[in-house]
């Protein structure tokens, strides 16, 4: 049986002793019945991987990931060499995405979104959902986390209007997910 995972945003009142944190940073919830396994992204209907098609995130002709904030960019590295470059919308004033080096933590097909507030769910085929069909999760808190993911508003991408996501356009992230294992570098830079 196939365990899903659900990606919820976070609002205004975080629930953390008091503290108010920014509004659509993403939080992974448990459904009832999930594993903690299924909690950190593993054998909750990602890409399947065996043994043998996994790479190590540290040799050199593994595929990594640069993005760049101010170019609203994400390249695509095999090693030194650029494969390719993808479009990006960042995440707008005060809800700045986290610069640094990363590891993916998480890769979901067909995630469920879960409004913070209403605890209304967004089924995965719902065309309104705002992850789109893939989510690629590399920061996290422990509660919010930073991927990225589709969108249903084309239009939003290559702009600063996220709260902290990187954006793709549904083509562009439906082309990556299979590139990218788990513990693949991202690095993100101003």
């Amino acid at each position: 049986m196939k365990q899903r995972g659900t990606l919820i945003g976070i609002g205004l009142l975080a629930g953390l002793a008091g503290f108010l944190l920014p509004i659509g940073l993403l939080a992974f919830a448990p459904l009832p019945g999930v594993s903690s396994k299924a909690l950190l992204g593993i054998n909750s209907e990602p890409a399947s991987e065996s043994p043998a098609s996994q790479q190590s995130p540290t040799a050199p002709t593994a595929i990594r990931l640069q993005v760049s904030l101010h170019r609203r960019q994400v390249d695509l590295y095999r090693g030194d060499h650029k494969l390719k470059s993808y479009p990006i919308a960042i995440g707008q004033q005060g809800w700045e995405t986290p610069i640094g080096t990363f590891q993916v933590r998480q890769k979901f097909l067909n995630p469920r979104w879960i409004h913070p507030l209403t605890n209304q769910t967004i089924a995965p085929d719902d065309p309104t959902n705002p992850l789109g069909g893939y989510w690629i999760g590399f920061w996290t808190d422990g509660r919010n986390w930073v991927g990225f993911h589709g969108t249903p508003d084309a239009a939003s991408v290559g702009n600063p209007v996220s709260h902290g996501c990187l954006r793709m356009y549904d083509q562009d992230i439906a082309e990556l997910f299979p590139l990218v294992r788990m513990g693949t570098v991202v690095t993100v830079k101003p």
